[in-house]
């Protein structure tokens, strides 16, 4: 489908395998029911990433009242996420050379620990927040594997008529769990209480009240995701018994002379040059998105509902652009 309107540069494979690879013996293959179990985890783990990512931007009033957080903190917060991704050719390493359990496992780990620190309740809001930054950046740690490996998880385990879906669904999670944390927070954090009468009184409790509620979240995040590294720990096999295509069989090119060719190849950084732009705008822009609005008189809850839909909206498109 469109095939007909490129030409045949655009058709050419970006990196092409050896004589000897393309002259290999046939494979026997097989298609796996537990593909979907493998999927299904993987998703899971980009939803949670995505919601402890953007865990602070649709709360950032409420933050700024109970915590002490400025407008600054919260921006380095969701700037840890896209910091996370500076040693992606460290993940990728990973993945190409232990397979995908134990670059999941990791990306698991930084995810559980993270959680685990920023949920510490201590009392010195100091500390507290340097916890909170450091798990944060733990979080964002998991972003490459987690936003990356759906291309390879699908060629491992489906068969090629399902591999877009795969992708797709393996990719787009983290997405939806950025627009889960849009209504989730500003539903269960209340916003700051502005009444006039009995201030001092009405805004201690408010504060009390807001942290405990984030408190809350955290702790239901932390839980969570606790579960899923249990799970990966337990199964999630790196690839099944029998390949489920030729293609999955195939050997893999050499790590360092493949991303050298990748880099030096024009066609491959115009394509990640077009997924890089609109996605760093669309993240940059949604994580600080009720920041944005607050001036607008917009409420959290309204601000969340917005950047839901337009983010739920992009996911839907693509799972159908996908099939």
């Amino acid at each position: 489908m469109g095939a007909g309107s490129s030409t045949e540069a655009e058709r050419e494979p970006l990196l092409v395998p050896s004589h000897a690879e393309t002259n290999s013996p046939p494979v026997n293959s097989r298609v796996y029911g537990r593909r979907w179990l493998v999927l299904t985890l993987f998703s899971l783990l980009g939803l949670m990433q995505g919601m402890v990512w953007n865990f602070w931007g649709p709360i950032q009033n409420s933050a700024v009242h109970a915590y002490g957080f400025t407008k600054s903190d919260i921006a380095v917060l969701v700037l840890w996420g896209p910091v996370g991704f500076v040693p992606w050719l460290l993940f990728m390493w990973l993945m190409d050379k232990k397979g995908l359990r134990a670059s999941l496992l990791l990306s698991a780990f930084f995810m559980l620990l993270g959680a685990a620190l920023r949920s510490i309740p201590l009392t010195d809001q100091h500390f507290r927040k340097w916890l909170i930054h450091v798990g944060q950046f733990l979080n964002g740690l998991a972003g490459p594997t987690i936003m990356s490996a759906g291309p390879f998880l699908s060629t491992t385990w489906f068969a090629p008529d399902q591999r877009a879906t795969a992708t797709a669904v393996a990719s787009l999670f983290s997405y939806l769990g950025s627009a889960a944390s849009f209504v989730i927070g500003p539903l269960v954090v209340p916003a700051p209480n502005n009444t006039q009468a009995a201030a001092t009184m009405v805004a201690a409790v408010s504060d009390s009240s807001i942290r405990d509620r984030i408190q809350l979240v955290m702790y239901a995040e932390l839980a969570a995701i606790a579960v899923l590294f249990a799970a990966v720990l337990l199964y999630f096999p790196s690839r099944p018994p029998m390949p489920p295509s030729v293609a999955a069989a195939s050997q893999r090119l050499s790590y360092r002379s493949s991303i050298c060719r990748l880099l030096s190849n024009l066609r491959f950084l115009m394509i990640a040059l077009a997924y890089a732009v609109p996605t760093g705008v669309i993240a940059g822009w949604a994580g600080v998105l009720d920041m944005v609005l607050t001036p607008a008189k917009v409420s959290q809850v309204d601000a969340g509902w917005i950047g839901f839909w337009s983010i739920v909206g992009g996911c839907v498109f693509g799972v159908a652009m996908a099939r």
